[in-house]
């Protein structure tokens, strides 16, 4: 990968947003500071995005955020495979961590831009590349701080593999020790839906656990014209497809949050010809931790409950995906605070709950944290650039407004006796 400094900086913004209206500066000079290494931030996520890697192949994009901490003179570590680092700034027993992930999704960049994807098929299509580079901004600003004796305490940068994948890459870095000490974890996520200058925040549910659900069914297949000498399956997936999610809403209580949607249907080739296999598959997606344990066993169930009177042999493979992130209440009040003093109180918003799926859930096991949303919209624009799109882009003084917010962040957590 090219580093930053190797990277034409043409076009790169000269100036690095200030506080806004309402905001309460940076200790230790760090507003001035952060002015001055506004450009080289942007350079170095349009570097990410320009050379994206896909889950658990992030070598080169660790390498380079490894680097650029040792030249600010911190320690980091690689990952056991090298597509990953830890970093601790600081000293002191007890941990805030804030975590990034690293990885681009497999879809084709349809941007016309100075740092469009260089990787055929590959693109930071959901924002990780302004994850990791806010995360360094965070790393730089407190080394300075650091630097100074003015850090209160310790705090950890979590750079993470493979988010996008199944499995996942957050229970191999909690494998690797990554959460020792840490008595709270912190993360953001782009949000086009919000102009940069707004974060969303909330206690509680924010998104889905994500678990995937396929279904096979066989018979001795037959005529259209005979139904009745065989299992018709057509007609037996017809059930599963309608039958089971209406079931399911009459099984667990409406208020756990939980979605099953089929996206795949296979079965047959002839219009008069009853087939022998058919498989359906889908999502199942559940708000409430209780909920989402109790899914597998009731779903395949369910499923087999519903095929047993056609006749057909039926298969369930049931797939665990990623566990619902449900934020602290005292974690939540934390960043919420300290995105009010960085920003100002009305640039903080409620964030909305999302059904998507986030790994970050898998920290929230062992530690508690809370992640937020970090609007990327471009201010009065009709242009969404919505995520996991190839046209999916960034108003990039949302990396300014990330800084700030997990500059403050850090230090309120420091600060608070709730960990």
């Amino acid at each position: 990968m090219t580093t930053a400094l190797e990277r034409p900086r043409d076009e790169v913004p000269a100036e690095w947003p200030g506080p806004l209206p309402g905001a309460e500066p940076l200790p230790g000079q760090l507003d001035r500071w952060l002015a001055s290494h506004g450009a080289e931030l942007v350079a170095i996520r349009r570097t990410i995005h320009a050379h994206p890697e896909r889950s658990f192949h992030e070598f080169e994009t660790a390498a380079m955020i490894a680097r650029a901490l040792a030249v600010a003179g911190l320690s980091p570590r690689m990952l056991p495979k090298g597509n990953g680092v830890v970093c601790d700034i600081g000293e002191g027993d007890r941990v805030i961590a804030f975590r990034a992930d690293l990885d681009a999704l497999p879809l084709a960049d349809r941007k016309d831009v100075p740092y469009k994807s260089t990787v055929d098929g590959v693109a930071h299509a959901c924002g990780h590349d302004v994850h990791t580079t806010v995360l360094l901004g965070l790393g730089l600003a407190l080394a300075k701080l650091a630097e100074r004796g003015e850090l209160p305490g310790r705090v950890r940068l979590i750079f993470q593999p493979g988010e996008e994948a199944i499995p996942s890459g957050a229970p191999q870095v909690i494998a690797a020790d990554a959460l020792k000490d840490v008595a709270a974890i912190y993360a953001l996520h782009c949000y086009p839906q919000l102009p940069a200058g707004l974060v969303g925040v909330r206690s509680g549910p924010f998104t889905a656990a994500a678990d995937t659900v396929s279904v096979k069914l066989t018979g001795p297949g037959g005529h259209t014209a005979r139904p009745h000498l065989t299992a018709d399956l057509v007609h037996a997936l017809g059930r599963v497809i309608v039958d089971v999610p209406a079931l399911l809403d009459r099984r667990i209580d409406p208020r756990a949050g939980v979605s099953m949607v089929w996206g795949a249907v296979h079965a047959g080739q002839a219009f008069n010809a009853i087939p022998s296999v058919g498989e359906v598959s889908g999502t199942v997606r559940v708000l409430n931790r209780e909920a989402w344990r109790e899914a597998p066993e009731l779903i395949t169930k369910l499923i087999k409950d519903v095929v047993a009177p056609t006749g057909a042999e039926v298969e369930v493979t049931y797939k665990r995906g990623v566990p619902p992130v449900i934020n602290d209440r005292m974690a939540a009040a934390v960043i919420a605070g300290a995105a009010g003093a960085a920003l100002g109180a009305d640039h903080v918003v409620e964030a909305e709950i999302s059904m998507g799926g986030e790994d970050f859930a898998f920290y929230l096991d062992h530690v508690p944290g809370a992640m937020i949303r970090l609007g990327t919209g471009v201010p009065g624009s009709a242009e969404r650039h919505d995520l996991h799109q190839g046209d999916f882009d960034v108003d990039e003084s949302c990396i300014a407004h990330g800084v700030r917010v997990f500059v403050h962040t850090a230090l309120a957590a420091l600060s608070t006796g709730a960990f």
